[in-house]
């Protein structure tokens, strides 16, 4: 099954779809969102959001984040960036 991920920013909703998997750079360290991931939340740092679209080891699509937090819960994951892109 599908990983639902968003990400918002105050300004806009700059994502909102189904992944395989998303990793997020988390203030602790990285970390790797799978569908059926514990509910977590976490502080994130400056860094880059890894989008992996689908299974077998295709590049990811990178997005640059500033500051903010993420989310995980029965919905899927959503990072709340103070700045994407």
């Amino acid at each position: 099954m599908p990983l639902h991920f968003e990400l918002v920013t105050p300004e806009k909703l700059v994502r909102s779809e189904e992944v395989h998997m998303v990793v997020v750079p988390g203030t602790e360290g990285d970390f790797g969102v799978l569908e059926g991931h514990a509910p977590l939340m976490s502080t994130i740092r400056d860094g880059n959001i890894e989008i992996y679209k689908t299974t077998g080891g295709n590049a990811p699509e990178i997005v640059r984040v500033e500051g903010g937090f993420a989310e995980v819960n029965e919905k899927g994951l959503t990072v709340l960036a103070e700045k994407a892109g």
